[in-house]
C-alpha cells in the first residue's frame, strides 16, 4: 500500500486501547489488517485462506478488525474524503451520477389507485 494513501486512511482509524496486562501475542498493526482486508476483497479468498505468510495476521483478525471498523463509520468518513480530494481535483464526473437504495434509502410503498383484490380462497359457486 502506498505511504501517501496510508497517510490518508490512518487518521481516520479509531485508536485502540492498550491492554493493561500484556498477554498472549501483541495486536497486529493496522496497516497490515487493512492490507489484508483489501487482498481477501480483492481475490475474493475466504477469510479462513488468508495466507500466513503474506503477514496480514490471520483471516479472523482481518475479518474483526474489519467490522470494527465499519461499526464505527471508518469506510464512510473514507469515501466521503476520497470524493472530497476528487472533486477539489475536477475529477469527477457528476453527469454519469447514480443514485440507488445502497446509498440512499428508498421510500416503500407509495399511493394505491385501487383497493387490491383478495388472493384469498373463497367459497366455491354452487353447480346445482
Amino acid at each position: 500500500m502506498p505511504d501517501d494513501l496510508w497517510g490518508r486512511i490512518e487518521p481516520l482509524l479509531p485508536v485502540r486501547q492498550q491492554r493493561l496486562r500484556r498477554i498472549g501475542r501483541p495486536p497486529l498493526d493496522d496497516r497490515g489488517c487493512l492490507q489484508g482486508i483489501l487482498f481477501v476483497l480483492h481475490t475474493g479468498i475466504q477469510w479462513e485462506w488468508l495466507p500466513q505468510e503474506l503477514g496480514f495476521g490471520s483471516g479472523m483478525t482481518c475479518w474483526r478488525r474489519l467490522r470494527d471498523w465499519h461499526e464505527a463509520g471508518v469506510w464512510d468518513r473514507l469515501h466521503q474524503v476520497l470524493l472530497t480530494e476528487l472533486h477539489r481535483a475536477g475529477e469527477l464526473d457528476w453527469s454519469r451520477v447514480v443514485i440507488d437504495g445502497s446509498h440512499h434509502q428508498a421510500r416503500r410503498g407509495g399511493p394505491k389507485r385501487d383497493r387490491a383484490r383478495s388472493t384469498a380462497p373463497g367459497r366455491a359457486r354452487s353447480t346445482t
